[in-house]
Order: structure tokens, then C-alpha cells, then sequence
């Protein structure tokens, strides 16, 4: 009788690590299971991502150019600053150059001496928020501070007087002020001073919280770039991508992506020391004697247009100044000379008040116009 119990206590205890065995057995293959769809369903999301980037990438490179090809450009002078009656005011002055030419997707702004003679020079040190006779250096500076990416003015802005009031002005938010959870096709980044493989390129800082990325080229440390990243992927250190022109956001995608700051030491120096090859090929001068906005029609077949602003005695005064120029008439200089603010109801209007004014009255003139 107690063999027998004892046989049938074994087979069922057999039987129930059988079962036990095939639980488990069970629950191995529905983890397997869940493990190879989590990772087909990433690696869906990832071949789904790069399709898209390899379909932009095509279209950039087979479509002829379908963003914007042709550029404006504005200049002014510096001088400007010179009436602002505080540090403050001169900063925030800056500031609202700034805003108005990204507002209108300006590619270029040049900042000339309203004072000019033969012995002037752009070079040297230059110190001093307030000081007389920097406002030019002073205000490219601050543009340029504006202009580039938060994440990246450590790297190019040491600290300055001319900066000192820079936190109270309002960011440009432009299209390549990125941030960090962005995944976009272009990011402007800094090379890192960093080692890397033999044959392989230098690291870049785009601003991607811990990533860096590794480009095409290997390039000195401490420059700025614009880089083409190839896919985002989280759980990588260092990301794929290519560098490019500057222009190629602009050019292949309709993007903004901000301005260049240029000095010059004279209103003639603006024309001649065009980074261009072939020039201005449309030039604009603003003023209250010029031709009423309203009369004048514009030809839009151009690939660089420049919009120039005098100071506050107009630009009559920069013309008197400069004495490599013997033209009288500032008329002579411009294919267009303008008053786009007719009727107006102040005996003055300040350069930052006329920038805004004369862009918005010119801007419908311009837009999706230009040489292809």
C-alpha cells in the first residue's frame, strides 16, 4: 500500500515539473517573442526615418534649386548708436536692427562709417560700451552675438563690455536657433577639439545635449559650420553628417538661416567690398527726397539686392563724407532711389523706424522673385 502511494506521489510530482518545464518553456518563447517585435518595431521607426532623410536628400539633390537663391542685403551706419542716450538704449537699438532684418529673412548687413577719410581703418582694438567713434564695431558685435545659436556663443563670444546689456534684448528665434530635442536636417555646430580615428572627421558640437557628430571632413578646431545630419538615434554617442555651405539651407530648402555681418569703412567701401562675385545687381537707396514707394516698380531679375539706410542726417551726409567718392548726388549711386514712408507726419524718422518701414513697403516687391 506504501509503494503504492509513494508511485503515485512520484508521477504526480513528475508530472508537475513537466508542467512546470513547459511554462517555462512558454513564457521564454513569448519573451523572445516580445523582444524580436520591439525590435522590429525599432528598427521600422529607424528604416522609416532614414527613408524620409534619403527622400529629402534625393530631392535637394536631383530638384533644381526650389528654395531661395537670391539674397538681400541692407547697410547702415553705425553712427546710429551714437544717439542712444545710455549704454542701455544703444544695446537694445542694436538689438532692434537685429529683429527687423531677421523679420524680413535678411541675408546680410553691413555696417559702414558715416565719418570716413583716407586714414580710416576697420582694424585695431576696440573697448568700451558708450565709447565714441566704436558704435560700428560695437553693433556688429552685438549682431553677430544675436545671430549665432544660444548653445554655441561660448564657444565665440568671451566676455565683453559691449555685451554687458545683451541679456536684455529679445532673441531673433530664427530657424537655426535650434534646441536640443529638434531633429531637423541642418544644425550649425563648432569643431571640437577632440581625437579622432585615422581617416575618419572631426567632431562637432550642434547643440544635442551629450552627442556629438562626426563629419566628412577633419577640420581645424574652433570653426563655425553648418552641418547636414545623416539620423537621429538617442541611444548613439556620436551621429553621422556631412558639412555644407552656409547657403544650402537658403538654397535647397527655403530655410532662413541668418545673416552675415560685414564692416565698412566708408559708404563707396559697401559697394566695392561686395562678397558677391558678380556684385549688387539691384541697388536701393532710401530717403525722404527719393521717388514715392508707391510710384515705383521694381525689376525683380536680380540675384543680390542691397538696401541702403543713411544715418540721421540721411544720406546725404555719408556721401559729403566719403572722400574717395565725387559724386554729389547719392541718387547716382542707387538704380532706385526711394521715400518709402510719403506723408509722414514726423519731421524725423529714426534708421531703425525706417528699416522696418521701407522692408515692409519693399518686401512685396521682392518676394519669390530673383535670378534662378
Amino acid at each position: 500500500m506504501e509503494t503504492e502511494k509513494k508511485e503515485i506521489n512520484y508521477k504526480r510530482n513528475e508530472e508537475q515539473r513537466k508542467d512546470w518545464k513547459k511554462i517555462r518553456e512558454e513564457r521564454r518563447t513569448l519573451k523572445r517573442k516580445w523582444k524580436e517585435e520591439k525590435l522590429l518595431k525599432k528598427m521600422e521607426k529607424e528604416a522609416k526615418k532614414q527613408k524620409e532623410l534619403e527622400q529629402i536628400s534625393k530631392d535637394n539633390s536631383t530638384e533644381k534649386k526650389r528654395g531661395r537663391v537670391y539674397t538681400v542685403s541692407i547697410a547702415l551706419p553705425g553712427s546710429i548708436l551714437d544717439n542712444a542716450q545710455s549704454p542701455e538704449l544703444r544695446t537694445y537699438l542694436a538689438g532692434q536692427i537685429a529683429r527687423a532684418a531677421v523679420i524680413f529673412n535678411i541675408d546680410e548687413i553691413i555696417i559702414f562709417d558715416e565719418i570716413f577719410s583716407k586714414d580710416s581703418s576697420i582694424e585695431g582694438e576696440f573697448q568700451g560700451v558708450g565709447k565714441k567713434g566704436h558704435a560700428n564695431v560695437q553693433m556688429a558685435r552685438i549682431l553677430q552675438y544675436l545671430e549665432c545659436p544660444q548653445y554655441l556663443r561660448k564657444s565665440f563670444f568671451p566676455h565683453h563690455k559691449d555685451l554687458q546689456y545683451a541679456g536684455i534684448l529679445n532673441p531673433l528665434d530664427s530657424p537655426h536657433h535650434m534646441r536640443a530635442e529638434d531633429e531637423v536636417l541642418y544644425r550649425e555646430g563648432v569643431v571640437q577639439n577632440k581625437p579622432v580615428k585615422a581617416g575618419r572627421g572631426s567632431l562637432v558640437n550642434c547643440g544635442l545635449n551629450k552627442q556629438d557628430v562626426q563629419i566628412d571632413k577633419l577640420l581645424q578646431p574652433g570653426i563655425q559650420v553648418t552641418v547636414r545630419i545623416n539620423q537621429y538615434d538617442s541611444s548613439r554617442r556620436i551621429l553621422k553628417g556631412q558639412v555644407v555651405s552656409p547657403s544650402t539651407p537658403r538654397e535647397d530648402s527655403g530655410l532662413y538661416w541668418g545673416y552675415s555681418v560685414r564692416l565698412a569703412k566708408s559708404i563707396g567701401a559697401v559697394f566695392t567690398e561686395c562678397p558677391y562675385k558678380d556684385g549688387y545687381d539691384l541697388t536701393i537707396g532710401t530717403s525722404e527726397r527719393g521717388d514715392c514707394v508707391d510710384n515705383v516698380k521694381i525689376d525683380t531679375s536680380f540675384g543680390h539686392a542691397l538696401i541702403v539706410f543713411g544715418g540721421v542726417q540721411g544720406l546725404e551726409a555719408s556721401l559729403e563724407s566719403d572722400e574717395a567718392l565725387d559724386i554729389d548726388d547719392p541718387s547716382l549711386l542707387f538704380q532706385y532711389y526711394i521715400n518709402t514712408c510719403p506723408n509722414q507726419g514726423s519731421r524725423t524718422i529714426r534708421t531703425e523706424e525706417a528699416i522696418l518701414i521701407s522692408l515692409a513697403s519693399i518686401r512685396p516687391k521682392l518676394t519669390g522673385l530673383g535670378k534662378t
